[in-house]
């Protein structure tokens, strides 16, 4: 397990590690899916310049508040509005695609982008049971094969020798694709621990396991020609602003969002509120699945982003913020750039 150093450590401190954007590319109340990709690229557009590391699109269908349901298409539209970050998938469910056409998609990607194409992939369907079953229609359709898809998919981007006339990914052969595993649980981390691939654990909202598959991860790591040693990245929902009310305020668009879930509801994210309107119980389920959060003032993010690594020891930080307005989303993902640093070159 991760050891009790304290948030003193500078291996801890916020500005020794790289620091990541997840965007779930939000549909606001009122808006559209044509305003919420044009928010994305600007946001990307800031990032770049700010010094975030990479900047991931999520693949989530029938959700009326998510706009990268087509997340190669998005990943597309992020890396061609911008020049050095690196674009990719946090992630693609690998269940719901025919591995050959992934390798395709991301094939085109890192053809047009070249060195700046990650591939994160999951096995959830992320969607709705029915709508999951329109996705991954026909038999092995339920992710319990992804170790077989993964495998089918690896080996579309090695080289071909000779003139063999097996299943080719074009583009695609013979490209080097950082590929990652992303998971809620110890599957994809035993996973990716034994194919000795880089892991991404999805603490912003379902943080339960996350320290014993980190464990797992570590413990069981076989390095590879990916990686010599692990590497893991984990998931905080963060939300700066100027003072920890206003940043409490801008969240509520968030709690609302996972409150909606909980009461099988689907919504465009909603604009905060002063009183959220919950029963203790349900207040009490939404505020564990985001326990992994900073939310408030510089100073108070700072300090429990810290603490977090302390506790996880992670090897990056990718960030979520699901904030009603644009010009505070952008304020919050500048203010966190400053406290790692801002203007690191990528």
């Amino acid at each position: 397990m991760p050891d009790s150093r304290t948030t003193n450590d500078s291996s801890h401190r916020l500005s020794h590690i790289p620091v990541s954007i997840l965007d779930l590319a939000p549909i606001t109340a009122g808006s559209t899916a044509a305003e919420s990709l044009r928010n994305s690229l600007d946001l990307a557009q800031h990032a770049e310049n700010w010094g975030y590391h990479r900047y991931w699109l999520a693949e989530h269908h029938g959700m009326p508040g998510i706009a990268s349901s087509a997340t190669s298409v998005v990943i597309g539209h992020i890396a061609g509005g911008t020049k050095k970050i690196r674009v990719g998938s946090g992630g693609i469910m690998l269940p719901n695609h025919a591995p050959l056409v992934i390798a395709e998609q991301f094939g085109t990607l890192e053809s047009l982008y070249p060195g700046r194409i990650d591939l994160g992939l999951g096995r959830a369907p992320g969607s709705d049971p029915l709508t999951s079953h329109a996705l991954r229609r026909g038999p092995g359709s339920d992710g319990q094969d992804f170790p077989e898809r993964l495998a089918e998919l690896r080996n579309y981007f090695q080289p071909v020798s000779g003139s063999s006339m097996r299943v080719r990914a074009i583009p695609g052969e013979g490209l080097h694709i950082p590929i990652w595993l992303l998971g809620s649980s110890g599957f994809s981390a035993q996973l990716s621990a034994q194919l000795g691939l880089p892991f991404a654990f999805a603490s912003h909202f379902a943080p339960d396991y996350l320290l014993p598959a980190l464990d797992l991860y570590r413990t069981h790591f076989r390095p590879s020609a990916e990686l010599a040693k692990p590497y893991a990245m984990i998931g905080v929902n963060v939300i700066v602003a100027d003072t920890d009310a206003e940043a409490r305020r801008l969240a509520t668009s968030q709690h609302q969002q996972f409150l909606n879930l909980i009461r099988r509801r689907t919504s465009q994210l909603n604009p905060p509120v002063d009183q959220l309107d919950w029963t203790p119980q349900e207040q009490a389920v939404v505020e564990r699945q985001l326990s992994y959060s900073a939310i408030g003032s510089p100073e108070t993010v700072r300090n429990r982003l810290e603490h977090l690594l302390a506790e996880t020891d992670a090897d990056e930080i990718i960030v979520a913020a699901q904030i009603y307005d644009h010009k505070a989303r952008l304020r919050s993902y500048e203010l966190l750039s400053e406290l790692f640093g801002g203007q690191r070159s990528l």
